[in-house]
């Protein structure tokens, strides 16, 4: 029997939590904050990517990093620290000192969809504030030629006439790969079986191996571009044009798609605010910078200048369609006992 998640997804804020963000607010507002700020940053600044090496997260943590080290005077280091469908690196984080030397480069899945399916220590609204937004990511959806369907379409066909027989590799439970694809399966009826790996890396590999028939990843683009892989349909983005052929997700017979992901930067909630203003200033500066726009669009990101406010309530748009589709798709999660 399916289980039926609870209405509410995400655990809200508790009193304790409001009490905590009050705190924050009075002593972000302090002489001692002010003078914290003043000084920041004397030591290098460590940059978490929470995913292993050589997916997209990582791959987005150096270029972003390069930027941000001369924006800040000071080393910044990424540090992989990966597992769990991002919780690992993302409670990391959230336990580190709040000082502004830790900064999370999150995707939009570590904080919305994966505490729900996974579950996590962390809040995304009251344990970290961003400081930045790095991007929207686009997913290519992308087939092994051994399966020999040449279109969305036709995967859907064929998934309806062969239940349980196709297998999609993510980047792990919880990620956006892993909703997009239970999405698919909501909106289309078809029956396919996830299978999570632990980065976008392991899912590719295995994917060109034909150990999985369908993969949902941004990275699939090189592989489609090979043709190694076949792309099938894009999502996240209004054009590929490194892509020729591919149509979007709504082109291809999926209309209103609603399924997204990005990338945003933050740090722990109790960061003094005049270090999260500083923060929030470089990566604006990064955000518009032409080097960074032109290193993160092969990796199917595409970085735009927002601020603070504009990140929190895309964030919380996130959380909200996320938890209609775990609800609707009958997801298991951590809140349900899973």
């Amino acid at each position: 029997m399916k289980r039926t998640p609870s209405r509410s997804m995400i655990v809200q804020p508790t009193r304790r939590d409001l009490l905590k963000t009050a705190l924050f607010a009075a002593l972000s507002a302090s002489p001692f904050s002010r003078a914290l700020a003043a000084d920041y940053p004397q030591r290098p600044v460590h940059y978490v990517s929470p995913y292993p090496p050589g997916g997209t997260n990582d791959l987005v943590a150096r270029i972003v990093s390069k930027r941000l080290a001369g924006l800040l005077g000071t080393s910044v280091i990424v540090e992989n620290r990966g597992g769990a469908g991002g919780t690992i690196g993302t409670s990391y984080a959230a336990q580190a000192n709040a000082d502004g030397y830790t900064v999370l480069n999150a995707s939009s899945g570590n904080l919305t969809s994966a505490p729900q399916v996974i579950g996590a220590s962390y809040h995304p609204l009251t344990d970290f504030v961003p400081v930045g937004f790095l991007g929207d990511i686009r997913f290519v959806f992308a087939s092994h030629p051994s399966l020999n369907v040449k279109s969305l379409k036709d995967l859907i066909d064929y998934a309806k006439a062969h239940p349980g027989k196709i297998n999609y590799g993510t980047a792990g439970v919880g990620t956006a790969g892993h909703l997009a694809g239970e999405y698919l399966k909501l909106r289309t009826g078809i029956d396919i079986v996830h299978v999570p790996y632990r980065g976008s890396a392991p899912a590719l590999t295995d994917a060109v191996a034909g150990h999985v028939q369908l993969v949902i990843d941004p990275l699939a683009t090189q592989y489609v571009r090979s043709g190694d892989l076949r792309g099938l349909a894009f999502s996240g983005a209004t054009a590929a044009p490194d892509l020729p052929g591919v149509p979007s997700i709504d082109a291809a017979g999926v209309p209103h798609w609603e399924i997204t992901n990005f990338y945003l930067a933050v740090v722990p909630a109790a960061t003094p605010a005049a270090v999260v203003s500083d923060l929030s200033a470089a990566f604006l500066k990064l955000a518009a910078d032409p080097s960074v726009v032109a290193g993160l669009k092969p990796l199917g990101v595409e970085i735009r200048p927002l601020d603070r406010n504009q990140t929190v309530a895309l964030l919380k748009s996130e959380i909200a369609v996320n938890a209609r589709v775990i609800a609707a798709a009958h997801i298991p999660t951590a809140k349900a006992g899973a």
